[in-house]
C-alpha cells in the first residue's frame, strides 16, 4: 500500500517542509513555519484522514445524492484524496463538490512531488491539476482550492456545506482557525443537517463549538485516538459530550477568541 523510503522524491523538500513517515507507513510532512506535522505521526497520515474525518462524515451523509465538503485546510490533500479513495472503494456514487482554502502556495505547487500512498496514485491526474491550477472537474467531481486566507474565504463564502473537515494546524500553533468567532462563521456556511469532524478534543475547541450552537460528540475512530464530531442538529449513535457539566467542572476554561490572539 505504501511507497518505501528508498523511493522518496527529494524534490518535494523545501526550506519550510520535509517528508516524515508516520506510524501507519504513510508519509506526512513537517512544517517548519508551524513547528508541527500535518498529521499525527502516531495515528498515521492515512489512518487519521480516513478514520477521523472521511468515514464518519460519509456515513452521516450516506442518504444524500450530492455532497458538498469544506476541507479546512487543504495541506497535503489527504482528506480530499481519502474521500475519493473511500467512495470508490465502497462503491459510493454521488456528485461531490469540495472547496478547500490553503494559504501556502509553495506547498500546493510541490504536491506533484509528494510521496502519497499507492492507493492515491490513481488520482494522480487530480493531484497534478490541483498542484498546477488549483482546480479539477469532471462529470461527478469538482475540487476547487482557494489560495489565500481561510477566514477570508469563509466570511465571503456563498456555499452551504454538508461536511466540514476541521483539520487545521493545532490551536496552539494556528489559533486563528479555532476561535469562537471562526466557528460562528463555520456554522453560517454549514447546512442545518451538516457535520463537522476534527481531531481536536481540547476543551477550548469544544467550548468554541458549543458557543456557536454546535452539539458536541466524542468519536472513537478505529485504530486511532479519540476525536470530535459536531453538528447543528442532535446526532444519534454517538456519545454526547455534556458541555454543561464540563463548564461547571472547569469554570476558568474559555474558548479561544479573535480578540485575544
Amino acid at each position: 500500500m505504501f511507497i518505501q523510503k528508498s523511493h522518496l522524491n527529494n524534490s518535494f523538500l523545501t526550506d519550510k517542509h520535509r517528508m516524515v513517515q508516520s506510524d501507519d507507513g504513510s508519509f506526512t510532512a513537517y512544517s517548519a513555519e508551524f513547528d508541527e506535522h500535518y498529521h499525527s505521526t502516531k495515528d498515521g497520515a492515512l489512518a487519521e484522514s480516513l478514520q477521523k474525518h472521511v468515514i464518519p462524515a460519509l456515513l452521516h451523509v450516506s442518504f444524500k445524492d450530492e455532497i458538498s465538503i469544506l476541507d479546512i485546510c487543504f495541506g497535503l490533500g489527504f482528506n480530499t484524496l481519502a474521500t475519493l479513495y473511500y467512495m470508490k472503494k465502497e462503491g459510493i456514487k454521488k456528485k461531490l463538490t469540495i472547496y478547500s482554502p490553503e494559504f501556502d502556495k509553495e506547498l500546493i505547487a510541490s504536491l506533484k512531488h509528494f510521496v502519497y500512498p499507492e492507493i492515491f496514485l490513481e488520482f494522480k491526474e487530480i493531484i497534478d491539476a490541483l498542484s498546477t491550477s488549483g482546480e479539477y472537474q469532471d462529470e461527478s467531481l469538482h475540487v476547487s482550492l482557494y489560495l489565500g486566507d481561510a477566514r477570508e474565504f469563509i466570511r465571503d463564502c456563498k456555499h452551504q456545506f454538508d461536511v466540514v473537515y476541521q483539520d487545521a494546524f493545532s490551536p496552539s500553533s494556528n489559533p486563528i482557525l479555532w476561535t469562537k468567532e471562526y466557528f460562528a462563521d463555520i456554522a453560517r456556511v454549514m447546512k442545518e443537517d451538516g457535520i463537522l469532524t476534527t481531531y481536536s478534543i481540547s476543551l477550548a475547541t469544544r467550548l468554541a463549538l458549543h458557543g456557536s450552537g454546535f452539539h458536541i460528540y466524542l468519536y472513537e475512530p478505529k485504530g486511532c485516538r479519540s476525536s470530535t464530531l459536531a453538528s447543528l442538529k442532535e446526532l444519534s449513535g454517538y456519545e454526547r459530550v455534556d458541555m454543561a457539566h464540563k463548564i461547571s467542572c472547569n469554570p476558568e476554561a474559555k474558548p479561544l477568541s479573535d480578540l485575544e490572539i
